[in-house]
Formats: C-alpha cells, sequence, structure tokens
C-alpha cells in the first residue's frame, strides 16, 4: 500500500496526470513519481484499466494528479512558486516549463502545457521588493512590472537605482 500524506495537493488534470508528473520529477530537484494507480473500473473520463492517479511530490510537496477529464481547467488562482538562488537557476525551470508546450505571462509567472501556473521567483527579487527603503522597492516592483521571466541583473541594478 502507498503512503499518502496528510496534506496533500490535488492536481485535476484531462488523462494526462501520469506525463505531468513525470516532467515535474525529471524538472525539478527533490521531485519524484511515487506511485500510479489505475481504474479498478470504468469511470466517467475513462475505462478500467486507465491511469486515475498518479502520487507524485514537486520539490518536497506531496501532489496526487487525478485524471478527472475535461470538465475543470486550471488557473492563476493556484500556483506553485519557485525560488531560485541565480540568473541560470531561474532561466533553467523557466525554459523547462515554457518550453516543453508552455506558455509566458507577466512578473515571471508561467504556465505548464497542463495548466499549471508557476512562479518562478528569484530571492533577488523577494529581497529587491521588500527592501527597507521603500524607493528602491518600488524601483524593483517597477522593474518587474515590465517583465515576463525575471532578469536579475535589470532588478538589482533597478533597486540601487
Amino acid at each position: 500500500m502507498t503512503k499518502i500524506a496528510k496534506n496533500t495537493v490535488c492536481l485535476w488534470y484531462d488523462g494526462s496526470a501520469e506525463d505531468a508528473a513525470r516532467f515535474y520529477a525529471a524538472t525539478f530537484p527533490d521531485s519524484s513519481v511515487d506511485a500510479v494507480q489505475r481504474a479498478p473500473g470504468d469511470f466517467p473520463s475513462g475505462k478500467e484499466g486507465d491511469v486515475l492517479t498518479v502520487l507524485f511530490t514537486v520539490m518536497g510537496i506531496p501532489c496526487l494528479g487525478l485524471n478527472g477529464g475535461p470538465a475543470f481547467k486550471h488557473n492563476e488562482a493556484f500556483s506553485f512558486q519557485v525560488a531560485t538562488t541565480n540568473q541560470s537557476e531561474t532561466d533553467r525551470y523557466w525554459n523547462a516549463i515554457v518550453g516543453n508546450g508552455g506558455q509566458e505571462s507577466d512578473c515571471g509567472w508561467c504556465k505548464d502545457k497542463w495548466g499549471i501556473s508557476w512562479q518562478i521567483t528569484p530571492l533577488a527579487l523577494t529581497e529587491a521588493i521588500t527592501d527597507p527603503d521603500p524607493a528602491a522597492a518600488k524601483r524593483a516592483f517597477n522593474a518587474m512590472m515590465t517583465m515576463r521571466k525575471i532578469d536579475i541583473a535589470i532588478i538589482e541594478a533597478a533597486r540601487r537605482g
């Protein structure tokens, strides 16, 4: 029997939960596909033997992918926020998500090809927009507002003035 965490994030997919879980496991550290459960009988969006749920971990967060069908779509009300330490890490995650059928959005947000939203957020951005100097924080914030993928060098330059 597979151990299920006390609190697990359940993400709804239209038949692609296993593909998404395998992508996340290959892309992010401390991520894995932990179990794939097949339906013991037919269900509204599938047949007996189809993948029904996938237990997986994304950067240490336990998740369950449910192949629930086309009834519900993901939106920005839920996102994974990934704190990155440098531009190389920021670029790597951003490019993996967007380059695998995903979509860019504003201010460090993007969506993967399954519609899950991600915030690829450099620690330098978080530090800059929470700078104790309100003018420095505002300059960094205004710079961020013009970006899609976050450029740390531009954020740091704006913070310095």
